[in-house]
């Protein structure tokens, strides 16, 4: 049970970071508790894929194996505030194919995980689950559920939000809950979307509407607790006839195609990404609110980050020597910082209720959209991850 790395956590981010490094001669285990299952209904959980994730997706030999009829570009974006403020990005207006790919979260973890299945240097334990955890100087040892030590140079967190592997570090983690939590459904529409994006900064929250192929959508509705309850409890008539009316029915009439779920809503930010023999990609890493849709682009980028640090080490370097690891906190210190106070500060003012900021938040919009740099610089990160 001697590897090179132990990366505990196959979703997206664990899975990727594994198979980005499937032409090295590094030795590989992936401990996760629960494989993907393939279902034919629509899932839940789906996420906007930026052209950046798609293209290392499709490096991984993933992209190109999912269904293009589970999958919907998105052709323009609509952003209305709270009080006739709007704007609105439009992929041929910036010469794009696509400003994002929406698509299922269950897909793309299932191309992933079949792609581990088959690679020479991984070994999987599913379903396993760590139980403890010894950080030496010269490696680590994982002992697992069924009573095996696994032994590396190097572990990688990548088992989510409540990270085991950040606390069993000692990795401290700050987190400040929103009171708020994620509403999420998908929708049959009775008018086509057209790939066009819609998110509504409300008085009750941020609603976002994501196209899926077909007359589809997907629903997020980042409320206050108090209406989450309330969204969450009413009877299913009741929740499509309020989702229509606060999206103005521009779809037209709805019908529901999934159960609701809900999330609750936190950001969480952690005092180091790396120490002596550890390193945390995805959210084990970093929360941030789900309005830009960025969550799940920072965890492939964190992936694809630290796959190139570790693949492209001499063979008698150690992967988990801090000098190594400290290459990766470096290349993706930005790009989590920036996100999460984006995110964080827009949710804070559109959280004010005051007709002054009111009125300033909503001329912002409108004067962003009249800019041609900032406009430019917004669609270029949402697109590439970087300004």
């Amino acid at each position: 049970m001697d590897f090179d790395l132990v990366i505990v956590g196959g979703g997206l981010a664990g899975a990727a970071l594994a198979v980005a490094l499937r032409r090295s001669s590094l030795r590989i285990a992936v401990v996760e508790a629960n494989p993907p299952v393939r279902s034919e209904s629509w899932d839940q959980r789906v996420y906007a894929y930026s052209p950046a994730s798609a293209r290392f997706l499709d490096e991984l030999g993933a992209w190109r194996h999912i269904d293009p009829a589970r999958l919907q570009p998105v052709s323009e974006m609509r952003v209305f505030g709270d009080d006739g403020g709007a704007i609105c990005f439009s992929a041929y207006e910036s010469g794009l194919s696509e400003l994002a790919w929406i698509g299922e979260s269950s897909r793309v973890h299932l191309e992933l995980w079949e792609s581990l299945r088959r690679q020479h240097n991984v070994t999987l334990f599913c379903p396993a689950r760590p139980q403890a955890l010894e950080i030496r100087p010269t490696g680590v040892a994982l002992r697992v559920d069924d009573g095996r030590t696994l032994s590396a140079s190097l572990i990688v967190g990548a088992d989510g939000r409540d990270s085991w592997v950040r606390a069993q570090a000692a990795i401290e983690a700050r987190v400040s809950a929103y009171g708020e939590r994620a509403v999420v459904a998908n929708f049959e529409c009775s008018q086509p979307h057209r790939g066009v994006a819609y998110q509504w900064f409300r008085n009750d929250g941020i609603l976002a509407w994501l196209p899926l192929p077909g007359n589809r959508m997907s629903m997020v509705w980042s409320a206050p607790d108090e209406m989450a309850d309330d969204l969450m409890g009413m009877d299913e008539a009741a929740f499509v006839a309020r989702v229509e009316g606060a999206g103005g029915r521009v779809l037209g009439a709805l019908g529901l195609l999934t159960p609701r779920a809900a999330f609750s809503l936190r950001l969480m930010r952690v005092d180091a990404v790396v120490k002596e023999r550890v390193a945390l990609i995805g959210d084990a890493a970093h929360a941030i609110h789900p309005l830009s849709g960025h969550g799940i682009n920072l965890g492939f980028q964190d992936a694809k980050v630290l796959a190139e640090v570790l693949g492209g080490l001499q063979s008698w370097q150690d992967a988990g020597e801090l000098a190594v690891l400290r290459r990766y906190a470096r290349a993706r210190a930005e790009e989590p910082f920036l996100l999460q106070y984006l995110t964080h500060g827009l949710n804070r003012l559109f959280g004010v209720r005051n007709p002054v900021a009111g009125a300033l938040r909503n001329a912002g919009m409108n004067l962003t959209g009249r800019l041609p740099v900032l406009h430019n610089a917004l669609i270029r990160y949402a697109v590439n991850g970087r300004f």
